[in-house]
């Protein structure tokens, strides 16, 4: 049990070494992307919701 719980340890490890780890410039700009988009989206989605809301209460009396 206890080999087996090493050979996964070492060969995740090695799997780890291969990974192509992006720059920690590539990496705060992607998340600034991820940001923004999720920001931009949170705003349309408000929007569209406010939109709806309106036109459901000038609907029902």
């Amino acid at each position: 049990m206890i080999n087996k719980l090493k050979s996964f340890l070492q060969e995740a490890k090695q799997e780890l070494m291969k990974v192509n780890w992006p720059s920690r410039q590539e990496t705060v700009k992607l998340t600034i992307v991820v940001i923004i988009f999720s920001l931009g989206l949170s705003v349309y989605l408000g929007i569209l919701d406010f939109g709806f809301g309106s036109l459901l209460k000038q609907l029902l009396p």
